[in-house]
């Protein structure tokens, strides 16, 4: 997906305007941004748009988030068992202590 991130006034009218037009190229809205389908369609639109406001549109490539190639088991059984705890009003930091999930300190200083 290419998503397109705009930094100025005009450059958000604009991209709302083609986010209207063009439908069919718009995976998601998300106000000052736009994920758009990979396709020339939409490559053409982005560029259009960075033709036009420069420096006030980025545009980046992503790819899909796959969890399961992305994170270690330890993050993702950790937040599973945090969103399962019992008193929704621990904080994590108090939740993960004593317990072999990692700590926050820890999963802040780790790249994915």
């Amino acid at each position: 997906m290419l998503l397109v991130v705009t930094y100025s006034q005009a450059a958000r009218t604009t991209l709302r305007n083609i986010c209207r037009t063009h439908e069919e190229a718009v995976v998601r809205r998300l106000g000052r941004a736009a994920l758009f389908e990979e396709t020339e369609l939409a490559a053409f639109l982005a560029l259009r748009l960075r033709e036009k406001h420069d420096g006030d549109v980025q545009i980046e490539q992503t790819t899909p988030f796959n969890e399961f190639a992305a994170v270690p088991d330890s993050v993702r059984e950790a937040a599973e068992a945090y969103e399962a705890r019992e008193s929704p009003a621990t904080p994590y930091s108090k939740f993960a202590t004593g317990t072999d999930h990692p700590s926050a300190a820890e999963m802040r200083d780790r790249e994915l």
